[in-house]
């Protein structure tokens, strides 16, 4: 069986109430720069808590809100929830 790599895409399109892993940051270096200032960082968690435009983000304890363009160069793959 050939091994499948888990889908990546933006956080944009993360689902809200939806965690996220974050694969890669893309962007400019004063943009990767600030971004993991803010606690965003390759492997870390992020829960996607609501948005479209505007992507409301709990990482860590706190919640930031990027903007659509920011959003765009954080490219995550979804952890799937437990089921009970």
């Amino acid at each position: 069986m050939p091994f499948s790599r888990p889908s990546i895409f933006p956080l944009c399109q993360l689902g809200a109430g939806a965690t996220g892993r974050i694969c890669e940051i893309k962007g400019d270096d004063n943009f990767r720069q600030r971004i993991r200032e803010m606690g965003f960082s390759e492997a870390g968690l992020v829960k996607k808590v609501s948005g479209r435009a505007t992507s409301l983000c709990q990482i860590k304890g706190t919640r930031i809100a990027l903007n659509h363009g920011a959003a765009m160069n954080i490219l995550v793959e979804l952890i799937p929830t437990a089921s009970h």
